[in-house]
């Protein structure tokens, strides 16, 4: 097998691969006669297969398995004998003209074909002894512990019956029978019997629960509302609807006491133990936040201090993926790109930054993670796993399975998992003060990023930039 490297421009090359006719003869009897003993042909006893019969049966196929195999030596050598890490896997061309294939594929002319790569850049990790950034954090205060077990009285307070006759008001709990239609024909999802509805939760459209405020037990309403632009079901957004509702039955909401007795309600022996549980887990909420401010800080400064070509498959494929998800997030909510005061070549513009540098993050990570030989062990991706599969109540046997069968979505699962594993190495060398702050100034970038729709989904996508680098890998 002869290797020739042809073209070589930034992260490109390609090379010219041949192997001779007599080799690819060679190589077609050693395995034809490797299959003597294990083919059963009529009118030959076992092992007495002459290879000339065996050619002329299973030739072309085991041809095409010698071919193969040619393929994948040749892109192992290219890599071995060049020193090389591969952004994507090799492309290969064979000759555009058939008859020359066939003619190889007869071992009657040599194979040739091309290899065309893009390779992972290579660059210095960067001292980042000088860096120092400043870790928010926050405790949760008597007064967010209070409003957060008033939330869960609220949730779990009891209803009883209203008076006869008694008019509805918001804050009750109704149960109704409706049928929606539009355009006069009742839609699929549009129908329900003997479902509870809390006026003021905003749970069904809008104008529906405010339309039942007065309704009494038996009394029939017809409720106009329109489906919002970005509801789920596209058949329905946006659309006018009408809705022949009756209300079978109303009842007020009581008082849950606060108190011992509610505390042992959520399963704890005392409300000063529930108090203690709900500050344990505000302070969790809390951490996340502070470290997910945290990262994109750390990965703010890092991307400042790398600058370096990177492998035009790679940004090809994350801009695909961000751009797939902006398009969708507009779809979702009826918007245009002239409604977000751009244009689609302005916002595609924008977006490939976002791609290249959630690929620069990743290559920087996968480097980190490879220098400081870090790794993430089968039990913490078996963790990782029963997770997942917890979200999934009922089709637990299903996930696992998936899963299971599946190296992709593993590789997915642990992504993550050594993304976190390199910050947390990477923290480690660099200077990290920590403020303290109010929970408003804590989440204040995030509420801002939730506003900022479809771009702010796309931005924090670097949190998992190094996914990207776990596809160089």
């Amino acid at each position: 097998m002869q290797v020739t490297e042809t073209h070589s421009e930034g992260l490109k090359r390609t090379f010219q691969v041949s192997l001779a006719a007599s080799e690819l003869e060679d190589r077609l009897n050693t395995e034809l006669s490797g299959m003597k003993d294990k083919v059963q042909l009529k009118g030959f006893r076992p092992g007495k297969v002459p290879v000339a019969h065996l050619r002329k049966v299973y030739g072309r196929s085991v041809m095409a398995d010698v071919v193969q195999n040619a393929v994948n030596e040749a892109n192992q050598k290219i890599v071995a004998d060049n020193g090389l890490k591969l952004a994507l896997e090799p492309q290969i061309e064979f000759p555009s003209d058939q008859s020359i294939v066939e003619k190889a594929l007869d071992a009657k002319a040599d194979l040739s074909f091309k290899v065309a790569l893009e390779v992972l850049p290579s660059f210095e990790l960067a001292d980042l002894s000088d860096v120092s950034l400043t870790k928010q954090v926050a405790t949760p205060s008597d007064t967010e512990v209070t409003e957060a077990l008033e939330r869960m009285a609220g949730q779990s307070r009891p209803f009883a019956d209203r008076d006869e006759g008694a008019a509805a008001e918001t804050g009750d709990r109704l149960t109704i029978d409706f049928v929606g239609r539009i355009d006069g024909t009742e839609f699929e999802g549009g129908k329900g019997e003997g479902i509870d509805l809390e006026l003021g939760s905003n749970s069904f459209i809008p104008g529906f629960e405010e339309a039942l405020v007065g309704a009494k037990v038996g009394e029939q309403r017809l409720v106009k509302a329109t489906f919002p632009e970005a509801y789920g079901a596209e058949q329905l957004a946006g659309k006018d609807a009408e809705f022949d509702v009756t209300v079978t039955k109303i009842q007020a909401p009581g008082e849950a006491k606060i108190d011992d007795e509610f505390a042992k309600g959520m399963g704890l022996d005392s409300l000063d133990a529930l108090k203690e549980a709900v500050a344990k887990a505000i302070g969790t909420d809390f951490e996340a936040a502070s470290r997910r401010k945290l990262k994109k800080e750390l990965l703010d400064a890092l991307d400042g201090r790398y600058a370096f070509d990177l492998p035009p498959s790679l940004v090809a494929q994350e801009f695909a993926s961000v751009w797939a998800q902006v398009e969708q997030d507009l779809k979702s909510r009826g918007k245009t790109f002239e409604d977000e005061d751009t244009t689609e070549e302005k916002a595609q513009a924008e977006y490939r930054k976002i791609a290249e540098r959630r690929v620069r993050l990743g290559l920087v990570l996968a480097q980190v993670g490879e220098s400081a030989d870090i790794k993430v062990s089968d039990e913490e991706v078996n963790q990782a796993l029963i997770a997942r599969v917890r979200q999934f109540p009922g089709q637990e046997q299903q996930v696992w399975d998936f899963y299971r069968k599946n190296a992709q979505a593993l590789a997915e699962l642990r992504a993550p998992l050594f993304e976190e594993k390199v910050v947390d190495h990477v923290l480690g060398q660099v200077k990290l003060v920590e403020e303290p702050v109010s929970k408003e100034t804590l989440f204040a970038d995030e509420e801002a990023d939730d506003a900022g729709n479809e771009k702010a989904d796309a931005k924090s996508a670097d949190a998992e930039a190094a996914s990207a680098g776990s596809k160089a890998d």
